[in-house]
This record gives structure tokens, sequence and C-alpha cells, in this order.
């Protein structure tokens, strides 16, 4: 790291070129392919992929997307004359759009069921050839404003669906308050504008490039709509805590005298080496997602990792370059007089964070237990965490988002359930199976929970499969309802069951609802393994660095920890409702189960950069003076200032993001605040100094036999370990 920083510098013109150039070809790339992200979550080998399967090998013409329109009057009935025909000529160009399939009018034999019972609200079914996530967003949104363009004189008129769903604007405020926000706090840190700029360029750059890379990639790998947004908010949040740490001991260095080159020399040596071991962790985390087998998942992995890997490698590369654009420039007026005036010995330590180490070190069970109850507290929602996907009565509430009008409109004319029916599917061979399935409909429409039911649909054959037939199910509960999974699981195994009397025909629950659901709770079943996996991963990592038992295993409890109290807030907030208002939360429902396992993952990666930057001063000092009490001291009054200035960047960036109006983000976003503001000024400030003055010397256990056998790995060159440091005055 000591030569890349080296060269980065004395080449400088032909780094700057050279990522410039990068930047270009990843836009060049990016718009020519385009990107192609997924609006959902379907996982295969669950019952109702099967039922989606068989529909496209036998039905293709109904085993696209299925959307509502959904028309409703103030004042009149929907059968008026006027209305009608407003409706029929809406339903007409509908049905005439490219990949529309089918139209089931609400005024026919078949969509008698869609007409309210008070003649106020109906609406139409509208059978698609492709899924949503094949629908190009000009296609949606031809599609939203043709069948919206009877709206007035009386009707109302909105789209319920995936593909209407795609086209509700995502907001982009989040990203530029972040930037702001970082901007206000890089000025706090180093009181100069020209060093504030100057991780923010670097990360801006690597980051803009990364996204055109992400972006040509999703016609690869499978990745959701939020992925760009994700990618965002983690690029932003580790790029530039990367570039701020690098320029950090770069400037340390000037302030010692070195000339600009010692000085970016010196922190790649150091800085470098912490920087590139904490970013591959992140992406060591994030891979671990392929272990749960879930495409969506693999492809975040894959973006997220770039989103890290190209900020990485701008800290390490392009930001060297910068300075030496800069040399002396970097630092503040007043730091360039003390240099001047010959004074090279700035101190390393910061005064207030040793008086604060003392304080936890006389006061280390009373800070310890108090800390530790504050963590428990906020860990506690977290047990009643319920995983699933929200309906679309969770979509924002603003003028351009018709999912959640027609959702409203859904439930006062007919029940939560019909915004989102099961389907009971089947393969027919023969008489038997046909009145099996009839017999199956009508047990399912006695069912509790069960508010209506459509009549079985026979589809003819195709070539080389059998015919289908499919039926609904409206349930009284919403999509997002519990009482809605409990009736899945008892139409599966008691209902149909019960229905068949042992006769040989196969129904599977389907619809785009089951679907969520049977994703829901296999995700569930692999979180366990996924968290074991990654507290296993940071155990073996930390104990090869720092040559110890029990600072791994305390650091994989804080982990836990912080990833609790983020869990505890985004079900507190999301599910229970407390202070919603205050992140926009318009409803409340389940956590998506894409969320525990993303973030996780980063923040695995991100406690271990904390740990890693505080423990290592620590294990500095302790292989010097062999005591454990001076080095913990030590080493939080010199990490405490940085580890504050990084985590106070990620916090906002992060909090920044609440403001987004994807429900999935928003949690992202205040999920991984909480986690970053409570292992920074809980963890790393209060629980982890306790602990490891409460264990002494036993902090750097490990047995001889280990010892010999583990690789050794430095996160900072021998030759760049810092002289003895330095308290501030006072």
């Amino acid at each position: 790291m000591r030569r890349l920083a080296q060269w980065s510098f004395v080449r400088r013109r032909l780094v700057l070129v050279a990522w410039v150039g990068v930047l270009v070809v990843a836009v060049f790339v990016g718009s020519t392919t385009g990107s192609n992200y997924a609006s959902g979550t379907k996982l295969s080998g669950t019952e109702s992929a099967t039922a989606q399967s068989l529909l496209q090998q036998a039905a293709p013409s109904v085993s696209g997307d299925t959307e509502r329109i959904v028309f409703a009057t103030k004042q009149g009935q929907v059968t008026q004359p006027a209305i009608r025909r407003a409706v029929d000529a809406t339903l007409a160009k509908v049905a005439r759009l490219p990949g529309v399939t089918g139209v089931t009018s609400p005024y026919t034999a078949a969509g008698a069921k869609q007409l309210s019972a008070d003649g106020h609200v109906a609406f139409a079914t509208v059978n698609f050839s492709k899924d949503a996530n094949s629908v190009s967003a000009k296609a949606a949104m031809n599609f939203v404003k043709t069948a919206r363009a009877a709206s007035g004189h009386g009707l109302q008129v909105d789209v319920l669906g995936d593909i209407a769903s795609s086209t509700s604007p995502s907001s982009s405020s989040g990203t530029m308050i972040g930037i702001v926000g970082a901007l206000i706090v890089l000025l706090f840190v180093f009181g100069s504008v020209l060093s504030a700029l100057l991780p923010l360029l670097a990360t801006g750059l690597s980051l803009f490039a990364a996204l055109s890379v992400i972006d040509a990639l999703s016609n690869t790998f499978t990745m959701a709509s939020f992925t760009s947004q994700l990618c965002i908010l983690i690029g932003l949040g580790v790029g530039i805590d990367y570039s701020l740490f690098m320029l950090t001991r770069a400037r340390a260095g000037l302030r010692r005298g070195l000339s600009v080159e010692e000085a970016v020399t010196a922190a790649g040596a150091t800085a470098g080496r912490a920087v590139l071991f904490a970013g591959l962790t992140v992406c060591i985390a994030l891979c671990g997602m392929f272990t749960v087998g879930v495409s969506v998942l693999s492809g975040a992995a894959v973006a997220a990792s770039i989103a890290v890997l190209f900020p990485m490698a701008a800290a390490l590369t392009l930001l060297p370059a910068l300075i030496g654009f800069l040399g002396h420039r970097t630092m503040t007026r007043k730091q360039r007089a003390t240099l001047a005036a010959g004074d090279l010995h700035p101190a390393e330590a910061s005064a207030r964070w040793a008086r604060w180490a003392d304080r936890v070190h006389t006061n280390r069970l009373g800070l310890g237990i108090a800390a530790l109850a504050v963590m428990v507290a906020l860990t506690l929602p977290a047990f009643s965490l319920r995983l699933g996907s929200a309906d679309y009565g969770t979509d924002p509430t603003t003028t351009t988002t018709t999912t959640h009008r027609a959702y409203e409109l859904l439930v006062s004319g007919f029940g939560p359930g019909f915004s989102g029916p099961l389907e009971l599917v089947a393969p027919i061979n023969s008489a038997d199976q046909r009145a099996a399935i009839s017999d199956v409909v009508k047990a399912a429409g006695r069912t509790a929970g069960v508010a209506a039911t459509t009549s079985p649909q026979f589809l003819p054959a195709g070539v080389g499969h059998p015919g289908v037939a499919v039926a609904e199910v409206f349930p009284t509960g919403s999509p997002q309802d519990a009482s809605t999974s409990n009736l899945i699981t008892t139409l599966r195994h008691h209902v149909i069951p019960n229905a068949l009397h042992g006769r040989s025909a196969t129904i599977y629950v389907g619809g785009q609802t089951a679907l969520a659901d049977d994703a829901a709770a296999k995700l569930s079943s692999k979180l366990p393994m996924f968290v074991g996996m990654v507290v296993a991963l940071s155990f073996l990592l930390l104990m090869v660095v720092f040559r110890s038992l029990l600072i791994p295993a305390t650091a994989a409890v804080m982990n836990l920890l912080s990833a609790g109290a983020a869990f505890g807030v985004i079900t507190a907030v999301f599910q229970k409702g407390w202070l919603d208002s205050l992140v926009g939360v318009s409803r409340t429902g389940p956590i998506a189960p894409l969320v525990p396992i993303l973030m996780f993952a980063v923040l695995f990666g991100l406690s271990m950069d904390y740990e890693v930057f505080l423990v290592s001063r620590i294990q500095e000092e302790w292989l010097k003076s062999r005591d454990n009490a001076r080095a913990t001291n030590l080493g939080q009054a010199v990490t405490g200032r940085t580890i504050t200035a990084l985590a106070t960047i990620m916090i906002v960036v992060f909090a920044a993001f609440t403001l987004s109006t994807d429900r999935t983000i928003k949690m992202i976003g205040l999920g991984m605040a909480t986690a970053i503001l409570v292992d920074a000024l809980i963890v790393r400030t209060v629980l982890v100094p306790a602990l490891m003055h409460t264990l002494g010397r036993r902090n750097w256990y490990l047995p001889s036999w280990l010892d010999r056998r583990l690789p050794h790995l430095e996160i900072e060159a021998p030759s760049a370990r810092r002289e003895e440091p330095e308290l501030a005055p006072g």
C-alpha cells in the first residue's frame, strides 16, 4: 500500500485521467446496455413458484402480471350509462396495448364479483403476457396513463399492481441531503473547504462509475428495483469514510513536518492498509449473501460490493493524487502557521477523549451496565419482528402514487383482500380432476378468513402440457396481514387435502400474495444460518488480526447487539408504528424479508471497521507497554475523535435516505443510521473499553499452539507505526 500511494502521488495526473476515463467508459457501457431491475422477489422450489411455472408453461396468456384498474364514483353508481361508456372505452384502449392478453370487465358475467355491493366501486382485471420486471418503464407509464385517462367528471380511476407501482417516482432528495450533510460534517472535521471537498470528489466520481457498471450488470444478475438507491447509500457512507481516514493520516504527517510525498506514502502504509482491510471485509460479508441461494440477494451482493470497491480504490489511488495537487493547502491556515513556526509535535490524542477514557476506566461497571441496558431496550422490539411483503396500502400517499389510492378504493368497496387474491392452480387431465378443483373452491369459500371465491377457469392444454384450472380466493385480510399468511397455510394443509378426499389431483396455492409469503418464509428460515456464518467469519478474522480469543468473541457479541438495536428500531417504527410520522411512514406493515439479511451483511463489515480502528491502536500500545489499562485508555483517546467523525458522516448519509419514497430504502436507511449511532457512541465508546478494562490481560490470551498455526496479518506496516503519542494540553 505504501508503494501504491507513492505511485499515485508521483503520477497524479495519470491517475486523475485514468479515473475520468473509467467514468466515461462506465457511463457509456451503462447507457448502451440500459438497466433491468426486478420489482419483486420470487424463489424457486416453493409451491407458489410451481403454480406460476405451471401457468407459464400451459397458459402463457394468463401467467404474466395481473393489474387491477379501479373505478369509483362519489355520487351515483358505476353502472350509470355515462360512467359505463367511459369505462368501456377505457378498457377497449387498454386491451389494445402491447403485452395485454386479456381484460375482464366488471360489466361481464365473468366479472360479476368485481362490482361492489353499493355500486360505487368496480374494478377490471388486466392480464399481461410478461411479468412486471419485463415491462419497460415507457410501456408501464403508457398503461397507467391510458387506464387513468377517464378520470374526472365524477369518476376516479386508479391502478393497482406491480406495473403501476413501478411508475411511482422515487425521491432523490435523500442523496442530495446526505451529500450536503456529509460536507457540513467534513467542514467541521477539517476546518478547510478544500479538504472537505476532496473525500466528496473522490467518492462521487468513483461511485458514479460504479453505478453505471451496476446498471449494465443488472441485465446479467437479478437485482431488486431498490438496488441503485442501496448502492448509493452504502457507497456514499463507506467511500467518504475511507477517504476521510486517508486524508486525516496524510494531514497528520504534514503537521509532523513530513513532505507531501512522505505524508501521502505514510498514509498509504497505515490508513491505506486499514482501508483495504475494511473494504474487503465489507465485501466478504456482502458476498456471504450468496450462501442464502436467492438470486435477488446475490445480485444485491454483487452490486453493493462494486459500490464499496470503487470508492475504496479511489481512496487508495485518486485521493493521494488529489492531495498531491493541493499539497499543504489540505491543512488549515492555522495548521500551516503552526508548521511554519517549527512546531512539529502536534498532540495525537484528544484531551477530551482522554478524560472520557479515564472516566470509563474508573466507572467501567456502572457505565457498562447502563450502556448494555440501552442496547437491550432498543433490541426488545426485534423479538416481535415479522417478515413479509407490505401491500400497496403502505405506498406513499403522494398525488402521483396511483397504487395507494387504488388500494384505498378497493378496501372501501370490497375489502383489503381484493388487493391481493390467492390463486388455486391445478393441472387438469381428466373430468375427475375438474370436479376435484370445483370441490376445493367450494370448500375454500366456506373457510374462515375467505371473503369470496371465483369459479374455476379451465384453460385448454398447451402443446406438451396439461390443461390448467385457475380460481381466485379473496382473503378477508390484506396481503400483508398475518391472517392471510395463516389462510395460505390452512388452505394447503387442511382445506385442499380434506376436499380432495384422496383423489389423484394436485392443487397449488399461488398468486403474488402467496409468492411474497413463501419468499418471506424461505428467507426467514435461512436468516439464522446466515447470521451464524457472518458471526463465525468475524470471529476468525479478528482472531487472526489481534491474536486473541476474547477480543473477537466480545466483538461478535457487540456486532449482534448493534444489529439487534437496528432491527428493534425498524420493527418499532415500521411494524408497530411508534414515531412513524417522523420518517414518513403512512401505514405499518411487516418488515421486507430482504432487509435483515442486507443490513446484517453491511453492518458486520462496518462494525468490523470500527473494531479494527479502535482495537488495533489499543493492541499497538499493549505490545509496547504490556499495560492493558494504559493501552485501552490511550487507544480510545487517540481514535475516539476519528471514529466519531467517521460515524457522524455515515449517520448523516444513512439518515438522509429515510426521506426516500421506497419503503425498503427507508427501512435500511433508518436501521443503518441507528446501528452506526449505537455502535460508535455506545459500543465503541463505552461497552468495548469497559469490557477490556474488566478482562485485563485476559484480553490478549491465545493458546501458543493456535498462535503458531494462525497466519499473521498486520493492519499497519511495522515501519509505519507511530512514535509515543502525546496528549493535547489540558
